[in-house]
C-alpha cells in the first residue's frame, strides 16, 4: 500500500505553501562578511564576478552531497529549512513559521512525510483519512505516491539539483565584494545591483563552494555546508510505515478506490 497525500487541503500544503516555488523563484539579496586569512587560495580572487559565479555553480552541481539550512521567505510567511541532499534523495525538516514541522525522506523514488499527532489533526483531512485517529499517524513515516499531487512539490525539498540550479541565480550587473568568512573559511562576495539583485559567498580555500546566499528582496538566508560528506540514506523501517494504497484517490480525481487496507 501506498500512501496517496492529497495536494489542495492537506496540512503540508498549509505548513509550506508554496515554499519550493518560493525558493527557486524569489530572487538573492546581499549579505555581510566578515574577515578572512587570505592563506592558500583557489584563485577565486583573481576571477571576474561572473566567472567566480560561474565556477561556484558549476562546483556546487557537481558535488555528491551537501547540507542546506536557513530561512525562505514567501509574502508573509517565513519557512526553515534544514535538509542533507543526496544525488538519489534526502533527508531533513521543514517547518513554517508559527505552523507545523514535518519531516522529509526520499530514498531513490521512495518519499515519507512524517510528522506529529498535532499535524495531522485537521478539519480538511479527506474521507479516506477520517476513519484513522491523528493519533495513528503521530510519529510514522507516510508514502507518498509518485502520482499523487503532492509528490512533485514536497520531493522538491529533497532534490539537491532541484534546489540548488534554483538558488544559485543572480540578477543583475555583478561585481566583486569584501573578503568574509563563513564556517572557519575565507571566501569572497559576488553581488549583483549593489546586492539587491543577489548575493553568494563563495570559498577561497579548496573547491570555490558557495556557502552562504542571502535572498532578494529580504527573503531569506541559505547556508550550504558539509559538501560531498557521506550521511546515512536508507528507507524507514517497516513497521514505522503508514502505507494507504495506490488506489486512494485524491479530491477531484477520476478513479474509485476503498483506501487501501
Amino acid at each position: 500500500m501506498t500512501a496517496n497525500v492529497y495536494a489542495s487541503g492537506f496540512p503540508w500544503r498549509r505548513a509550506v505553501g508554496a515554499g519550493v516555488a518560493a525558493l527557486l523563484l524569489t530572487p538573492l539579496a546581499a549579505c555581510g562578511s566578515g574577515g578572512g586569512s587570505g592563506e592558500d587560495t583557489n584563485g577565486m580572487e583573481e576571477l571576474s564576478a561572473e566567472e567566480i559565479e560561474q565556477q561556484a555553480r558549476t562546483t556546487a552541481l557537481e558535488a555528491q552531497t551537501v547540507l542546506l539550512t536557513g530561512t525562505v521567505i514567501s509574502g508573509e510567511q517565513s519557512y526553515r529549512i534544514d535538509m542533507r541532499l543526496a544525488e538519489d534523495g534526502g533527508v531533513g525538516e521543514v517547518s513554517a513559521e508559527g505552523g507545523s514541522t514535518f519531516e522529509l525522506l526520499r530514498v531513490g523514488e521512495e518519499l515519507y512525510l512524517k510528522a506529529d499527532e498535532a499535524f495531522w489533526e485537521s478539519e480538511d483531512l479527506p474521507a479516506e483519512l477520517e476513519s484513522d485517529p491523528a493519533k495513528k499517524l503521530d510519529d510514522k513515516y507516510v508514502k507518498v505516491a509518485p502520482d499523487d499531487p503532492a509528490y512533485e512539490e514536497l520531493s522538491g525539498f529533497t532534490d539537491k539539483n532541484l534546489l540548488l540550479d534554483g538558488l544559485l541565480s543572480l540578477q543583475g550587473e555583478r561585481d566583486t565584494g569584501d573578503h568574509g568568512e563563513v564556517g572557519g573559511v575565507e571566501t569572497i562576495r559576488v553581488e549583483a545591483d549593489g546586492g539587491t539583485g543577489g548575493a553568494m559567498e563563495v570559498a577561497l580555500v579548496g573547491p570555490p563552494y558557495p556557502l552562504r546566499l542571502v535572498r532578494g528582496g529580504g527573503a531569506g538566508e541559505v547556508t550550504l555546508a558539509d559538501w560531498n560528506q557521506d550521511f546515512p540514506l536508507r528507507p524507514p523501517a517497516e513497521d514505522d510505515i503508514v502505507d494507504y494504497g495506490e488506489d486512494m484517490i485524491s479530491p477531484g480525481g477520476d478513479g474509485d478506490g476503498d483506501g487501501g487496507d
